[in-house]
């Protein structure tokens, strides 16, 4: 059955990240989010993943825990792998779980660098909005089998993504067969048809984000139509990116916090109940 949501609206939702993106640079300097991952006390690595004739960089963090634990696949903003897409990705494996973050854009920098080469966080942007979607899932597809050999992982995956993540963490929910859950960051629902679903979908939404929670309603009607899973929460007030902003020294708006807080609770436990 082929997902009755208008693409149009899939289309704007995906282009107001970028547009968001565009008027950000000074509000996104992220010097807070690296001070907060060097203070980690979890082990954190760089790996890099070859497949066909690709090489994939990413960020990996592993629980403190005396027990194999679950993969977490995280998925970048449209800003690239930032610090706080890894501290993001620390936040998690706290929690207990081991997290990858690929970066998407790896290879594709100047000088065939990956987010850290880009000059400013306008063209990273650029680099996102026109990545190949087959290059993303097949990027993704390589990192979760990387990480599901790890010694320490259990064999449970789970993918998480936020804004353009958040897009692409529904979309892989389509193509990966041995998901335990996904969770979807304030991100449009994908245009392929959902009933190749078969894990459980979260969707977390800013109230205050009316062009990507507009698509909530229909979202849910879809699911239900082709009986799949899809529990969404609404944040009151909150804006999109709630989960970068509420934590950002910056955020002057105190529902992007309140929401961050709650959302990260609700993680834990939709995580905690795989």
């Amino acid at each position: 059955m082929k997902n009755p949501l208008p693409r149009l609206v899939r289309c704007a939702a995906v282009l107001v990240c970028a547009a968001l993106a565009l008027t950000a640079t000074a509000a996104h300097s992220q010097d807070w989010a690296k001070a907060i991952l060097n203070k980690s006390p979890r082990h954190q690595e760089w790996v890099k993943i070859h497949y066909g004739g690709r090489t994939v960089n990413a960020f990996v963090v592993y629980p403190e825990v005396s027990h194999k634990a679950p993969v977490v696949l995280l998925i970048h903003e449209i800003f690239g792998l930032t610090d706080w897409a890894r501290s993001m990705a620390d936040d998690i494996a706290a929690m207990g779980y081991i997290v990858i973050a690929p970066d998407l854009l790896s290879g594709l920098g100047p000088n065939g660098g990956d987010t850290s080469a880009f000059p400013d966080m306008q063209s990273a942007v650029k680099a996102v909005s026109g990545l190949d979607p087959v290059t993303v899932t097949a990027d993704l597809d390589a990192t979760a089998d990387f990480a599901l050999k790890f010694p320490a992982a259990n064999g449970k995956l789970a993918v998480v993504g936020f804004c353009w993540g958040g897009g692409q963490s529904f979309h892989f929910a389509t193509q990966r067969k041995d998901l335990s859950a996904a969770l979807v960051f304030y991100g449009p629902p994908p245009a392929e048809s959902l009933a190749g679903i078969t894990a459980p979908v979260y969707g977390f939404y800013g109230g205050n984000d009316a062009r990507i929670t507009a698509t909530v309603p229909a979202t849910k009607d879809a699911m239900a139509a082709v009986g799949k899973k899809y529990a969404a929460t609404v944040y009151d007030g909150a804006g999109h990116g709630f989960m970068r902003a509420g934590e950002d020294p910056a955020n002057t708006n105190p529902a992007n916090a309140t929401a961050r807080a709650e959302g990260l609770k609700r993680l834990g436990t939709l995580l905690n109940g795989m």
